[in-house]
């Protein structure tokens, strides 16, 4: 069971995503509240992978009201829990073939664990993103020709 806190709606707009993976994010107590309540934009973020460890930079997970600690940068870099093997594949694909990654959503699993959605995405062109677009406009004309 799955409970979305914070999606990447323009990405599927300015990128082809062409592999998905999930990953654990390393928080702190008020952090993990402030998810809980949704306080939390991903539309900026990416990953990326030094010293053979995987981080999600950029994305930013306001302060809780409520916690003494509100001395956290918000927009820290978080480390990401990956196997040694996905984060050496996630690197070889990201320095090899130019791809990026980012996060796509960010969710609680079964209730308590915190996990990030990677994409693997590679970028659209603007003329492939108007051509995407004028071709969603014609299948909904379609279907709207047909009842």
């Amino acid at each position: 069971m799955k409970k979305v806190v914070a999606t990447n709606r323009k990405a599927s707009h300015h990128y082809t995503i062409l592999e998905r993976m999930e990953a654990g994010i390393v928080l702190t107590g008020s952090e993990v509240k402030s998810l809980r309540e949704g306080r939390v934009d991903i539309s900026d973020g990416y990953i990326t992978v030094s010293n053979g460890e995987a981080f999600m930079l950029n994305v930013h997970i306001s302060p809780y009201h409520a916690s003494s600690d509100k001395k956290y940068d918000p927009k820290r870099e978080r480390k990401l829990l990956l196997k040694r093997r996905e984060i050496d594949r996630l690197m070889g694909k990201i320095k090899t073939k130019g791809l990026t990654a980012i996060p796509l959503s960010i969710y609680f699993k079964d209730g308590k664990w915190a996990k990030v959605e990677i994409g693997l995405v590679k970028g659209k062109k603007l003329i492939d993103r108007r051509e995407e677009i004028k071709r969603r406009d014609m299948e909904r004309e379609m279907r709207r020709g047909e009842k």
